[in-house]
């Protein structure tokens, strides 16, 4: 059986006033797995009207972070996401139904 677990290295580092990146330690770096291919779907959605291809890939990469720590915690006793759940499921429906009529 194959393996179809994506491993991913996000990186985030803030941009100073002047363009540069900044120095020190000031970059958030970790990582995270998911069975879904990003570079895939941020294909899928470059026909997405009335987002600028940054926001596109932030969608997508925040989309995904979010809905893969809620899958992984669904089964908490105390769980954080339970109230956001049933929005999370809609809305990430209506992006997957927005994204196959463009296309």
């Amino acid at each position: 059986m194959p393996n179809n677990t994506h491993r991913y290295r996000i990186t985030v580092t803030p941009i100073e006033d002047d363009g540069l990146q900044c120095n020190g330690r000031c970059t958030i770096e970790f990582e995270h797995t998911c069975h879904d291919d990003w570079m895939r779907i941020l294909e899928n959605i470059q026909r997405q009207r009335g987002l600028s291809g940054d926001e596109r890939a932030a969608l997508v990469v925040g989309t995904k972070l979010l809905s893969g720590l809620m899958l992984d915690h669904r089964k908490d006793t105390d769980d954080l996401f339970a109230p956001l759940r049933p929005h999370m499921g809609t809305f990430v429906a209506s992006l997957k139904e927005r994204t196959r009529a463009v296309g």
